[in-house]
């Protein structure tokens, strides 16, 4: 009797998915991303700050389709801002546009794509870095995307939420600890949120494989902070529990230079 495959399974035994927030995904196909995107070969690629609305990119879209994967956006109704995406060689069950919340569903900042074995959302938290208003939204978004997630997890059990959450999670995650301490990103409200999100049932899959410094996803435009590594590392693919024994791999893809981020990779078995 032949074994049954498991739904989203590779020939190599490995199911890749990748986050990238591209600021600005016209901007980073100037700079050659749909050929890394093909060399990448991901399963799932799950996008923030696309900043664009889909009749904006009608080639580029056709020549995502060439490239093997079914696509699903989720753009800011306010042009040229954030906006979320997900990229699937297999076509979901399921795509879940938004998560109901009037204000953070204009700002199109959750996406989530249902599989047979397990659900991908990709998310972009605010940013608290213009101004207090801003952090104001954020923390409201903090405090509705927990709870949000704690319910949806009953349902969806075995759940990825890959993206840019706009938060460094401890000291070993931001490049000067000391000079940020008051930094919108590595407030100790933001961190505790951060810390209280993990403990409620996820795994910070980069940090299940790697407890090394000086590994980070954003660097600030100013001052060659890239060249100099002076970043933040504020991307993560967080999974669920209950999929920690198919984690195979998670690591930085600091070499793919289309964005002030860089892309982080996550394999499952």
């Amino acid at each position: 009797m032949r074994k049954k495959k498991h739904p989203l399974k590779r020939k190599k035994n490995k199911l890749k998915i990748i986050s990238y927030n591209v600021n600005g995904i016209r901007s980073a196909i100037s700079k050659n991303w749909l050929q890394w995107l093909q060399a990448s070969d991901a399963d799932v690629v799950c996008l923030q700050e696309i900043k664009v609305q889909l009749e904006q990119i009608p080639m580029e879209l056709k020549l995502i389709e060439d490239l093997g994967y079914h696509h699903y956006w989720y753009p800011a109704e306010k042009k040229g801002y954030s906006g979320v995406a997900i990229l699937s060689k297999k076509k979901p069950n399921n795509i879940e546009y938004g998560c109901g919340q009037e204000l953070f569903d204009y700002e199109g900042r959750v996406i989530r794509a249902d599989f047979d074995d397990l659900s991908v959302m990709s998310v972009y938290l605010p940013s608290g870095s213009s101004g207090e208003e801003r952090q104001e939204v954020k923390y409201n978004f903090l405090d509705f995307f927990k709870d949000y997630v704690h319910e949806l997890k009953w349902k969806y059990p075995e759940l990825i939420i890959s993206g840019d959450y706009n938060i460094c999670h401890k000291p070993i995650d931001i490049h000067n600890p000391k000079s940020n301490a008051n930094s919108s990103g590595f407030l100790p409200e933001e961190r505790e949120w951060m810390e209280n999100f993990i403990n409620d049932g996820f795994i910070d899959s980069f940090r299940y494989f790697n407890n090394e410094p000086h590994h980070y996803t954003w660097w600030s435009f100013r001052a060659g902070s890239r060249g100099k590594n002076l970043g933040w590392r504020i991307d993560y693919h967080l999974v669920s529990r209950e999929l920690e024994k198919r984690l195979k791999r998670a690591s930085i893809l600091s070499e793919a230079k289309h964005s002030d981020h860089c892309p982080i990779l996550l394999e499952l078995t």
